[in-house]
């Protein structure tokens, strides 16, 4: 490897055989770890990721973003030769990280309980719809399906009169790939301890039942389902959006303190003694009320201006920023959450750093992520596979090389 991972997973071998974006996550946050990550993608094909739109000088940016930190092997797992290479590389791995559906690795004979007989240290995390047991266990799913069934659809968007809403960002398969990568950890612990492996297990709809909390706490306190609300926190108030002069922000002022405040620096002190607002549950009665009466004055200033009266306040508060102003925001690049890798083939380009900063052994984004198969032969060297050997599964299509780049001068 020309970079040395430092990360606290330095040294931990994963074959990440995923596909999308939960499985990918999930082995890229191992990656961002330090972890030796080798994407094994479908010669000819490869991750269906790498069709996506946007194309970046004819790479995904999708793809890219989500495979960073990644070494990429193509190899068919469906020819016995490549299931041959394949579990020689598992008998030195320490993770596979893999999301298809329940009986295709058995199929080809790579399953979890094939595999332990050749590495009883192999910690395999399979990643699903639905989980590997129960009613639903043979079903695919995406992340659209499990925030509908997860319950998280029912409590996004506006309620009666408006159809049912999923959140911008595919936050299933995003929590997914995290409580993926948490599972492996733990799992690396256990095996430190024991020197035992074993079967790690979460799925799409599970995460979203797991980001259920305030909803699943109303019921379960209530015995009545959440209705979506909006912006609407929907335990206390006001905790939602509000227009300024110049676009949008949101304010939590939800508690009877902070609303306190808010009515203070407005100059509504007769807000904080008024029954329908002194505390949380008569607000949240009458928080239409409450909204009315704020909304005329979030549109007198803009939002700089309020930003700087609600920190003096001790109100949180935020402007609503697209993705581009994220980007180009000073908190964002100061806590490098957007850094520039070198790519083989689009050269510089911007992806994600890692969400989680460790004081002893960071995480850090590396290498961008590979071309199909681009490091197949450098990886079945480290291997123990022969140069010959290589030359041999290329020429027969059991493994693949991507096209070598053009030269500058041409």
């Amino acid at each position: 490897m020309p970079e040395q991972a430092k990360g606290p997973l330095a040294g931990v071998k994963v074959l990440d055989v995923t596909m999308n974006l939960a499985g990918p996550a999930a082995a890229m946050h191992l990656a961002d770890f330090g972890a030796d990550v080798i994407k094994v993608e479908r010669p000819g094909r490869g991750d269906d990721t790498r069709r996506f739109v946007p194309a970046f000088k004819g790479e995904s940016s999708s793809f890219m973003m989500i495979n960073r930190n990644k070494r990429g092997l193509a190899i068919d797992l469906k020819s016995e030769r490549g299931k041959e290479v394949f579990r020689n590389l598992v008998k030195q791995a320490d993770v596979l990280v893999e999301n298809f559906l329940k009986d295709t690795m058995n199929r080809l004979g790579l399953g979890y309980e094939a595999l332990k007989e050749i590495n009883p240290g192999l910690i395999y995390c399979g990643i699903s719809g639905f989980g590997r047991t129960g009613p639903y266990s043979h079903l695919g799913g995406v992340d659209l399906i499990a925030q509908g069934m997860s319950g998280l659809m029912s409590t996004t968007g506006y309620g009666e009169g408006h159809p049912p809403l999923k959140t911008g960002a595919p936050i299933c398969d995003v929590m997914t790939g995290m409580f993926g990568a948490m599972g492996v950890l733990a799992a690396v612990i256990h095996k430190r301890a024991t020197g035992e492996g074993q079967f790690v297990d979460t799925s799409l709809m599970e995460s979203g039942i797991a980001a259920s909390f305030h909803q699943s706490s109303q019921y379960v306190g209530s015995g009545q389902a959440p209705v979506a609300r909006g912006n609407v926190h929907p335990l206390s108030g006001p905790y939602e959006v509000f227009q300024t002069k110049d676009g949008w922000m949101t304010v939590a002022a939800g508690s009877d303190e902070r609303w306190q405040r808010l009515a203070n620096m407005l100059g509504r002190q007769e807000w904080i003694d008024d029954p329908r607002f002194a505390k949380t549950p008569e607000r949240m009665e009458n928080l239409d009320t409450v909204r009315e009466l704020l909304t005329p004055y979030f549109l007198e200033k803009t939002r700089a201006e309020w930003m700087a009266l609600m920190e003096e306040a001790g109100i949180p508060a935020g402007p609503i920023l697209d993705t581009g102003e994220m980007f180009a925001d000073q908190q964002t690049r100061h806590r490098n959450m957007v850094v520039e890798v070198e790519h083989s083939s689009v050269g510089k380009i911007e992806t994600l750093g890692p969400a989680v900063k460790l004081s002893k052994s960071p995480a850090s984004v590396r290498r961008a992520a590979p071309r199909l198969g681009e490091h197949s032969a450098e990886v079945l060297a480290e291997f123990g596979y022969s140069d010959a050997e290589i030359d041999d599964l290329l020429r027969d299509g059991v493994i693949e090389l991507p096209e070598p780049l053009a030269s500058a001068a041409e």
